[in-house]
């Protein structure tokens, strides 16, 4: 017996939409063992898809398109797992550990400034990249836009430059979930630490993006609480409700003072506000392989304006009045991930509440390992685009039954074992190299986002739709878009200079290279592909705005459009604000 489903997609080369039968073994017929087996299996789709298209020697945009737009990755994700993505899917050490860096590099006003304007940039950013993710809900999200909106060479750029990002982080994020149990003076080596939490999260990856969703909706879940009662408990401290200190209020920003090392202070700020923000686009990312993304993404999308300002703006507002930026315990970080100077640690330790401290740390871990289940999940789905869009082998766009990129999380899950180089004495030249090539990817990836919404908006325009036809439109718009693209270049000159010249050292090939290598390798892939492929800007008129659209009968989703509008003009004004915001 065989149960059978089926999928509508609407394919560029095709007038009408395409119809793909899947079978699949009827679960309650096997044994456990062998449905386990057989789920390795490669997927009947993955199967027609590689079938039906051959990987040429030139670079063949339509097809590639078409390999996307059919990708048969698992759709199971839920409105409240793309909510909780949204929310709080990157909150980790960049926002707990490393904001205390930037406290001590700029002071608390250059804190909340450098926070502020990547807040805003970031909005823009992810309202554009989610009306491209509604209207074409792809694999490969950004990387699959540049290549389709800009130039097939960017979009080769794009996704590697993202690939290698997450590829990076995995044992990043494994070395620093080890040394976060330090501050309770473990005494177990931390390779094995290192291998507890490399099983823990393949394996969740390996148990399909239901998996990553629903670990993802606790992990954020307790983030978003920890930092909702430290704000709360904050603002108690800072109005002089401590046990130990009296009222603090302001103090901080008198005496040592708003800024530190002024004006280049504030830039170096820039790039750890950037890193604390990486990853708020795999929202865009999980869209295809979201049940009904016209539903579930736009509300995600519009809860990044609240994780924006209330996790970051008013947490860090206070982490700014209740530790001064000159705190030795601010300076006496062991390591980048030392929970014992991060300044949520510090405020709690400071105001002599024992036992929360400890707590906190807990909170820490989970981030941590949080964003090392994101960059499985990340690098294993932009690994698989890419292979499907013939910019990486083809055997890295595998897909099984269960709809996993099985050899894109196996090649994440083996580059993690980097990890175990934190036994080596080797292991700080190690580490600096690889987050050198990480450091600026996320600032190159949000600005070809604005850039391809720019661009596809354009076509749009050109090729005669309306933005009737769309069923989410970004908030900011064009504009947005715009100026979100200008802060982008505007960080990267910021971090240039400080690479070129930094502050309170000699400039040297090394530092520079540390600070910066992220932009050679971008520009490499990007001019070496285009003189190898010869490829050419996309034209807007000729612009693919068809293969992965799963909205295809325009009429009819004009008119559902106008009746939700029509319903929504008729609420009172508190849910019509609501729904614009949430």
């Amino acid at each position: 017996m065989f149960s059978t489903s089926s999928e509508k997609i609407f394919n560029r080369s095709s007038t009408t939409t395409t119809e793909i039968t899947v079978s699949s073994s009827n679960k309650g017929a096997a044994s456990l063992w062998g449905q386990f087996v057989d789920s390795f299996r490669p997927n009947e789709v993955y199967l027609a898809n590689a079938r039906s298209t051959t990987y040429s020697d030139g670079y063949d945009m339509e097809a590639a398109a078409k390999r996307t737009a059919l990708s048969p990755l698992s759709r199971s994700l839920k409105g409240r797992h793309l909510q909780m993505i949204a929310i709080g899917g990157s909150i980790g050490t960049g926002l707990f550990i490393n904001s205390g860096k930037a406290l001590s590099n700029g002071g608390p006003a250059s804190l909340l400034i450098a926070f502020g304007v990547i807040g805003i940039m970031l909005y823009t950013v992810v309202h554009a990249l989610g009306e491209l993710a509604v209207l074409f809900p792809v694999a490969g999200s950004f990387s699959t836009y540049s290549a389709r909106f800009i130039d097939p060479a960017w979009g080769f750029a794009m996704g590697w430059n993202y690939a290698i990002q997450w590829l990076v982080v995995f044992p990043l994020e494994l070395v620093a979930a080890s040394i976060t149990l330090h501050y309770w003076q473990v005494n177990i080596n931390n390779a094995i630490w290192i291998a507890i939490f490399w099983t823990l999260i393949v394996g969740i990856n390996f148990v399909g993006v239901k998996g990553y969703g629903e670990a993802e909706f606790i992990f954020s879940l307790v983030k978003i609480v920890s930092v909702i009662g430290f704000i709360i408990l904050g603002i108690v401290l800072v109005c002089g409700g401590g046990p130990v200190r009296g009222y603090i209020g302001t103090k901080y920003w008198a005496d040592p003072g708003a800024f530190n090392h002024g004006f280049k202070g504030l830039c170096s700020v820039f790039v750890t506000a950037a890193f604390a923000f990486s990853g708020t686009e795999l929202v865009g990312l999980a869209a295809a392989e979201t049940a009904n993304p016209r539903k579930a993404l736009p509300s995600a999308i519009k809860q990044v304006f609240w994780r924006i300002t209330l996790f970051y703006i008013i947490a860090l507002s206070l982490v700014g009045l209740l530790v001064p930026y000159n705190s030795p315990q601010l300076l006496d970080a062991k390591s980048p991930v030392d929970a014992a100077a991060s300044p949520f640690v510090i405020s709690i330790q400071n105001a002599g509440i024992a036992g929360l401290p400890s707590v906190f740390n807990v909170v820490i871990l989970i981030s941590v390992l949080s964003v090392g289940n994101s960059s499985v999940y990340g690098c294993s789905r932009t690994l698989a685009s890419l292979g499907d869009m013939g910019l990486a082998p083809k055997q890295l766009a595998y897909i099984d039954k269960s709809g996993r990129p099985l050899v894109g999380i196996i090649v994440t899950s083996i580059f993690g074992l980097i990890a175990f180089v934190s036994a080596s004495p080797k292991e700080a030249d190690v580490f600096n190299w690889l987050l050198a090539l990480s450091g600026l990817s996320s600032i190159f990836t949000w600005a070809s986002v604005c850039l391809a919404h720019i661009l596809f908006r354009r076509a749009w325009k050109i090729q005669g739709h309306s933005l009737d036809e769309l069923a989410f439109k970004s908030q900011p718009g064009v504009i947005g878009s715009a100026i979100g693209f200008i802060l982008n270049l505007v960080i990267l000159a910021s971090q240039f200079w400080i690479a070129v010249w930094p502050r309170g050292k000699q400039p040297t090939a090394e530092a520079f290279f540390q600070s910066f290598l992220a932009a050679p390798v971008v520009v490499a892939c990007f001019v070496g592909y285009k003189i190898w492929q010869k490829t050419k800007f996309v034209k807007p008129s000729d612009a693919d705005l068809v293969s992965g659209r799963r909205e295809v009968d325009t009429p009819s989703l004009i008119e559902e459009l106008d009746a939700e509008r029509e319903v929504l003009r008729h609420r009172h004004l508190v849910y019509r604000v609501y729904k614009y915001w949430c």
